[in-house]
């Protein structure tokens, strides 16, 4: 059974995999990372441990028994008990539930671990597997979203409040 992990050092290689296998696939919906994504790899991965570390951003990957990485699940920008939810899953496992129930888990670790009351999360017009996990995980539609904040991309902005567990 897959688990949610805290992204770490020693995943950087399972993340770099994943990531390469998946480069196309993401691209059809989200613009692609670039070359230099994949060339500054271990620079730009460091930079997200320390923003992680300076409790900026949380980073967690979703990974399989075998401790390959079937998705990367985000929350980024974390302040005033808000961040944004950004999130992408390997094609093979694509449209079995599993982004939604990892959203829906990560929604719950959003308020016992970093103490967080509302995330958002945009996404492209075109990106309706994306949007649909979004509606099924809780979250509804508020505002159009800055082609800025996407990509290029337009599309809206979705927010889920969060209610603490008891």
């Amino acid at each position: 059974m897959p688990k949610l992990k805290r992204l770490h050092a020693r995943h950087a290689p399972a993340v770099l995999a994943f990531e390469l296998e998946n480069r196309a696939y993401f691209a059809a919906s989200v613009p692609d990372r670039g070359d230099d994504f994949f060339d500054e790899f271990i620079d730009r991965y460091g930079a997200l441990l320390a923003e992680q570390e300076a409790g900026i951003c949380a980073f967690y990957l979703l990974v399989a028994e075998d401790g390959s990485v079937l998705g990367r699940f985000n929350l980024y920008d974390l302040e005033n008990g808000t961040a944004e939810l950004g999130y992408r899953v390997a094609q093979h496992v694509a449209g079995r539930g599993l982004a939604t129930e990892t959203v829906r888990e990560l929604c719950r670790l959003a308020v016992t671990r970093h103490g967080l009351r509302t995330l958002r999360a945009g996404t492209s017009r075109e990106n309706v597997a994306s949007q649909r996990v979004l509606i099924k995980a809780g979250f509804v539609l508020v505002d159009p979203a800055d082609p800025a904040d996407l990509g290029g991309e337009s599309g809206p902005w979705y927010q889920r409040d969060l209610v603490p567990q008891r």
